[in-house]
């Protein structure tokens, strides 16, 4: 599988799927890339965390977490170590907690949520990491600490991103509004908020681009906004098909000039943003897509239902492609 170089409209239009795993029990909750190795995580309501090489579409290893379940899952900077939301008695037990894949050990718990974590992401930069729950607050932790380092409430469904230096973080709350925080001193309050014009539906997915530049938002009424990250303008929007009881996730390739996502109908549709026009349309093979990543070194991205597939450039569909590119352009 090749490293990213240049993506353009005919190389994302060949991306079809290389490998499929079907052999969960369940839908899978979450799935996340490492962001300098080539691994992949999962966490599925069977309470498996499993994790892959990408690089040839291997199963590494599979724990299980009858106890506490396994919901939203995110990589620490370790490769062999992960954030772990949990599923089961929450008002009770450890909301979250900090696991080694190498040995399937609990290295840390986290308590404070009172409900379901639904966003949950790491800093790009150091140990500190987010998670928002439904029980309206967002908290912020470090990985060497148990006790919460601080703690936002809010209305609404909060979700919550980093962006890819590690300075700014992004809330979203009730009225689909979008707070932006200083990292380094976020107790002085958000430094600028947003707000998506006539859209006010609850931001279930949030992304930043690598540069930066862009910020991708996914409403709980399936709408998808792209944002100048600066200012707030919104550079695009696209509509997807409902799907009643999901929400599907969207995803930036990294060079942040495209987004990729799935729709209610089961199909998986990608976007050049700078032209606001769709590049591609693909059959899904595995209906709903509920989960869905860029890796974020690759030609390759990730999509998950009760099933997870990975999709690389179809080298012989992109040949074909070029070929009639050079042809027509000949005549």
């Amino acid at each position: 599988m090749s490293a990213i170089a240049g993506l353009d409209d005919e190389t994302v239009r060949s991306m079809a799927v290389g490998s499929i795993f079907d052999d969960y029990v369940g839908k899978i909750s979450c799935l996340d890339f490492h962001r300098t190795e080539d691994l992949l995580i999962t966490s599925c309501e069977d309470d498996s965390i499993r994790l892959y090489n990408i690089t040839n579409a291997t199963l590494l290893k599979m724990t299980y977490h009858k106890k506490h379940g396994a919901d939203r899952v995110c990589f620490t900077h370790h490769p062999n170590s992960i954030l772990c939301s949990s599923r089961y008695d929450l008002e009770s037990t450890e909301s979250l907690r900090y696991l080694s894949m190498y040995d399937n050990r609990c290295l840390r718990y986290f308590k404070g949520h009172k409900e379901r974590v639904v966003s949950l992401c790491m800093s790009p930069i150091n140990d500190s990491f987010m998670s928002g729950s439904l029980d309206h607050s967002v908290r912020l932790w470090d990985l060497r600490v148990n006790a919460c380092q601080g703690i936002m409430r809010l209305r609404g469904r909060p979700t919550v991103a980093y962006d890819q230096q590690g300075l700014v973080f992004a809330v979203a709350m009730e009225g689909g509004a979008i707070k932006l925080f200083d990292s380094r001193s976020y107790d002085k309050g958000p430094f600028d908020t947003f707000l998506v014009g006539g859209d006010t539906a609850e931001v279930c997915d949030i992304k930043f681009s690598n540069d930066g530049k862009s910020m991708l938002l996914t409403t709980t009424n399936n709408n998808i906004y792209v944002l100048d990250a600066y200012g707030g303008e919104k550079r695009c929007g696209f509509s997807l098909e409902p799907s009643p009881n999901l929400t599907s996730e969207a995803t930036f390739t990294p060079d942040g000039q495209y987004v990729v996502s799935g729709s209610g109908d089961g199909t998986l549709h990608a976007w050049n943003i700078n032209k606001r026009s769709e590049v591609a349309c693909w059959n899904s093979y595995i209906g709903v897509v509920t989960c869905l990543k860029w890796a974020p070194r690759r030609a390759m991205f990730a999509t998950a239902s009760t099933v997870l597939t990975f999709w690389i450039p179809n080298q012989s569909k992109l040949n074909e492609e070029c070929s009639t590119a050079e042809a027509g352009h000949g005549g």
